[in-house]
């Protein structure tokens, strides 16, 4: 690594989910939800198996409501999943354990937050034509509690120490840590996740205002794509902080309701600008894990 961390200390465990079946919570007027103009509208959300969305595709336009690319799994027991969301990192391997797929290996690229609270995972889409709803899926969970040892002011969440190398983050000559995004997310368009637990689901972008989402140079936002986030505390849970910096991957595509978008899941933090996000084009979990799709 470039960076000195206590990866050595850190326990390998092993959690478990099973591939969810899409869903649509228990709201009044569903299966219908409201876009940003108050218009009805019915598109598959979060769960299943997305066959044909994958990680480096476009985060925007799909006809759907923040697809997941790939694979999502849960437990159905509440506890059992909350453990599964909060302990498996981004980068963790995953390993099919029954069915016709049985065997093969994929990547955790993401989680979503509240009313699913999946972890999102990346197969080949040859190994998705022969996996089904149910399917067993374990994940090597490893990163929670890996900590920076030169760097106590910036905070590791849903962070694997695959994807702390692959980054390759260095220390800059000011001391604060360099870490390569391909773009900088001002206070003013994150929005659902906000107050909520920052150790697992996922924070969005909103994109109702595609001119904000222009001048912020998130227009063509990609799926794995990392990001930093400006002025956003999320050491406990998310929120507004001026100075403070935190940095995380895209891992849900875009939403037609207000307050919604690309789902961010976070993987570092710090709430006295320890973070210094170094914009360059290209940093993905694509390219950083060499998926294929």
């Amino acid at each position: 690594m470039s960076v000195r961390t206590n990866a050595d200390k850190i326990v390998c465990v092993s959690v478990m989910g099973q591939i969810a079946s899409p869903s649509f919570p228990g709201l009044p007027a569903q299966p219908y939800s409201l876009d940003s103009q108050g218009r009805p509208y019915l598109m598959p959300a979060y769960g299943g198996i997305v066959y044909n969305v994958s990680v480096g595709d476009t985060a925007y336009g799909w006809l759907a409501d923040n697809v997941h690319p790939g694979v999502s799994i849960m437990l159905k027991d509440d506890t059992g999943n909350r453990g599964l969301n909060i302990l498996a990192c981004v980068g963790n391997a995953a390993i099919v354990m029954t069915g016709d797929a049985k065997g093969t290996r994929g990547v955790v690229t993401g989680k979503s937050g509240r009313f699913s609270e999946h972890v999102i995972i990346h197969f080949e889409k040859a190994a998705r034509e022969k996996m089904a709803i149910g399917d067993k899926i374990v994940i090597r969970s490893q990163g929670v509690g890996m900590d920076l040892l030169d760097h106590p002011n910036v905070m590791l969440k849903s962070c694997s120490p695959e994807l702390l190398d692959s980054l390759e983050v260095t220390t800059g000559s000011d001391g604060r840590l360099n870490v390569p995004c391909v773009a900088v997310v001002p206070p003013h368009l994150l929005g659902a996740g906000a107050g909520l637990t920052s150790e697992g689901g996922s924070l969005h972008i909103q994109s109702t205002d595609k001119e904000a989402l222009k001048e912020a140079g998130l227009e063509n936002l990609r799926l794995g794509d990392v990001v930093a986030l400006a002025d956003y505390d999320s050491s406990w849970n998310h929120g507004y902080l001026r100075g403070a910096v935190g940095i995380g991957v895209v891992g849900q595509g875009d939403s037609p309701r207000n307050g919604y978008g690309p789902g961010v899941t976070l993987i570092m933090t710090s709430a006295s600008g320890g973070i210094n996000p170094v914009v360059s084009p290209g940093v993905n979990l694509r390219d950083v894990f060499s998926l294929n799709n």
